[in-house]
């Protein structure tokens, strides 16, 4: 019995060993075949070669930002799922259209503004010198839309030809904006607000304490609004070819003009010469056929995506680099997801910079209207290491930055921005908010003891504490001084000049060139030579991006907070007629600050704020 069964177990065991090779032989040959199919696709990878007497087509989306806010990892899923942007980055547009310049393929661009949401004076100059830049290679722009708001018309003007569908209109409006103000409104309520300030033009507080604008703010608001519609009509005037005065006589001659054309608001923007040709978009089509050349299955003109194109100029991973931290949206404190500047989280990105040894120089690209000044002294303190550290800063602003926003531009070896930037308001105030009336009109009453009276000093329920108010106003003007000297050491003047054109007073580029408030008139493209040249890095250096990216903790953080804003406005959704969603939104959004307040979220925070933006 012993020795059948000793053949049967070897009989198995072989059966099992051959059993056992041929599983791993397959799974081995299965993948190596996968890995091979995978080299394959790597080395054969990659969008197909253009081909000649191909068509860039610009078609931007939503409006136009230095960053995406949705973040690096939402953008990609987005991209993923065939989800089409939701905005368009400056920077993207400028990298297509100079490598697209150089493209010997790339014969011409077709600029397609139905979908574009606009932007910045700044940063529409910036894309006008890109399709600037790219005629002047010999290379032919044609633009076409549905309609041209004015942001759209701008870039628009700066093509070779403009073409409107026949039943468009070109929608030029001018500058300004009208602001609510809630005083009235809180008072009803019982909350009173009660401001400190240190700056006469530091007008974020007025929105709560006033019915309307002060002088003050009329004045700085109206000049700043000059500026930069200024701007706006030479830019669209010279690039037109029109007699200089020719937008304001239309505006003003409007409804008479209109009329002469029988309403046709597609046949004034033609006999104005605001346009070349009314034409749809099939006839656009077959005019791009016949001036280039029909795709592979002859249905439109060979052409390549404003997406495609880009895909094919991913920036170089090795090298020596100019690293670009953004800093856009409002400062807040602590660690904020893109669209948003914390003080930490920034702070952090510029450290990461300075520590890299293959950034050898470092471009701060603000678009910020301010915030928190704590927060804005962090990100200022980082950059000032970075030069400590012999690494040369160049700030480049873009459409804002104002108040905190310029308080982080102060430690920079250039200070650059554009023309239309809105900068300045150098300035510092602080809300705390008191609803003891409002609770006494639902029947609430506060008591309590406290061990000192600066305990309950601070409480809402409660009247503000008269030398509340006086700590507060010595804190106020502090910060204020601090801000003002700061801004002399970077300027090399002194705080008595610099107060002279501060007091929370803001100014386009160009004007706070002439006050000594920035270096150079300039944009991003700009900024980057400029840090280049400083750091001896050639004319096209690797440029390196650093970008925050928001986790599920801070997207679930910022939700929540969206959901305190809607509790303290909500009220509104019952009052206001619908078509009234713009209105709605931006008091929802003013409100926020006063309810942040009164969470105690910012109880005795000095804040860097401008209560401006592009108009």
């Amino acid at each position: 019995m012993t020795a059948p069964r000793s053949a049967l177990r070897r009989w198995l065991g072989r059966a099992w060993w051959l059993i056992d090779g041929t599983r791993r032989l397959v799974l081995n040959l299965i993948f190596l075949l996968i890995l091979t199919i995978v080299i394959v696709a790597i080395a054969t990878s990659g969008p197909p070669k253009l081909e000649d007497q191909t068509a860039l087509v610009l078609n931007l989306r939503g409006p136009l930002v230095e960053q995406h806010a949705q973040g690096m990892r939402d953008a990609a899923l987005s991209q993923l799922s065939g989800e089409a942007p939701k905005s368009t980055q400056l920077r993207d547009v400028l990298t297509v259209l100079d490598a697209a310049a150089r493209d010997p393929q790339i014969t011409s661009a077709v600029l397609l503004l139905d979908e574009f949401q606009g932007g910045g004076m700044a940063s529409l100059r910036e894309v006008a010198a890109a399709l600037q830049r790219f005629r002047a290679s010999g290379k032919k722009v044609t633009a076409w839309s549905g309609h041209y708001e004015q942001a759209q018309y701008f870039l628009a003007a700066h093509a070779d030809e403009v073409l409107l569908h026949p039943m468009g209109l070109v929608f030029i409006k001018g500058f300004g904006r009208y602001q609510n103000y809630y005083r009235d409104a809180l008072d009803k309520l019982g909350i009173s607000v009660n401001l400190v300030r240190a700056g006469t033009y530091k007008n974020f507080g007025e929105p709560f304490t006033l019915n309307g604008p002060s002088q003050e703010t009329i004045e700085a608001m109206g000049y700043a609004y000059g500026g930069l519609w200024g701007s706006y009509v030479d830019g669209v005037e010279k690039a037109r070819k029109l007699p200089a005065g020719t937008l304001m006589a239309l505006i003003n001659e409007l409804p008479q003009r209109l009329a002469a054309e029988g309403g046709d608001a597609a046949k004034l923007a033609l006999s104005a010469k605001l346009v070349d040709g009314l034409k749809t978009r099939d006839e656009l089509r077959t005019l791009m056929i016949e001036r280039g050349a029909k795709d592979a299955e002859g249905k439109t003109f060979r052409q390549v995506s404003f997406e495609g194109y880009l895909a094919r100029h991913s920036p170089a991973s090795v090298g020596d680099a100019v690293g670009v931290v953004i800093a856009e949206g409002e400062i807040v404190d602590g660690r904020a997801p893109a669209g948003q500047v914390g003080g930490l989280s920034t702070a952090d990105l510029i450290r990461k910079a300075r520590e890299d040894k293959s950034v050898k120089a470092v471009v701060l690209r603000v678009n910020s209207p301010g915030g928190s000044a704590f927060a804005s002294e962090l990100i200022r303190r980082e950059l000032e290491l970075t030069r400590a550290a012999g690494k040369p800063v160049v700030v480049s602003m873009g459409d804002v930055a104002a108040s905190g926003g310029y308080w982080i531009s102060l430690a920079t070896d250039e200070l650059m921005a554009d023309a239309g930037t809105v900068t300045g308001s150098i300035g510092v105030f602080t809300l705390l908010p008191s609803a003891d009336k409002a609770l006494e009109k639902i029947g609430v009453h506060t008591g309590g003891v406290t061990t000192t009276w600066l305990a309950g000093a601070g409480d809402p329920r409660r009247p503000l504490d008269p030398r509340f108010a006086e700590l507060l106003q010595s804190t106020i003007n502090r910060v204020y001084t601090d801000f003002t000297t700061r801004a002399a050491q970077a300027r090399k003047t002194t705080p008595d000049k610099i107060d002279a054109v501060a007091q929370g007073r803001v100014w386009t580029g160009a004007q706070a060139k002439e006050r000594g408030l920035v270096d150079t008139l300039g944009g991003y493209a700009d900024a980057l030579k400029s840090a280049a040249k400083r750091a001896e890095l050639g004319e096209n250096p690797r440029v390196l991006v650093i970008q925050p990216e928001a986790g599920r903790a801070e997207k679930l953080l910022a939700w929540l907070s969206g959901g305190v804003r809607e509790s303290v406005a909500g009220w509104l959704d019952a009052q206001v007629a619908p078509g009234m969603g713009p209105v709605l939104r931006e008091a929802r959004r003013e409100l926020g600050w006063v309810t942040e307040l009164t969470e105690g979220r910012k109880p005795f925070a000095a804040v860097a704020h401008c209560l401006c933006g592009q108009p």
